[in-house]
């Protein structure tokens, strides 16, 4: 099988995103921001790893629809967690770098795929 960049970009987004979940656990005792986080920077993949599963193509484009919305809850989380000082510039600049690639490369794979679905509804 040949490398599946979303795939790869959105499970090496999680890694860091629960590095960040233990940091702000262990550092700060911070437990509901970071539970936040926790869970939509790391939804993000599981929901493409469903999308290369789908049924069909609607479904395809749902599941790949739901990471992109979790990309940008994601963006909320890290934003608030910069704002309110739990988290570095220089952390905060990274982590919201990653998420904001993986929201392009979503946008576009979501464009393609619906660009796809209505070629075929017109033949």
């Amino acid at each position: 099988m040949k490398d599946n960049i979303i795939l790869s970009k959105s499970f090496d987004f999680a890694i860091r995103i629960v590095e960040l979940y233990k940091y702000l656990v262990n550092e700060h005792k911070e437990y509901v921001l970071s539970k936040q986080v926790l869970r939509s920077g790391t939804s993000i993949g599981a929901n493409v790893n469903e999308a290369v599963e789908a049924q069909s193509k609607k479904d395809f484009v749902s599941k790949m629809s739901i990471a992109l919305k979790e990309t940008s809850e994601t963006i909320y989380w890290l934003k608030l967690l910069y704002s309110t000082k739990y988290i570095a510039q220089s952390q905060y600049n990274a982590l919201y770098s990653e998420v904001y690639q993986l929201k392009k490369i979503l946008t576009s794979i979501i464009i393609s795929a619906k660009e796809k679905m209505s070629a075929n509804d017109e033949k």
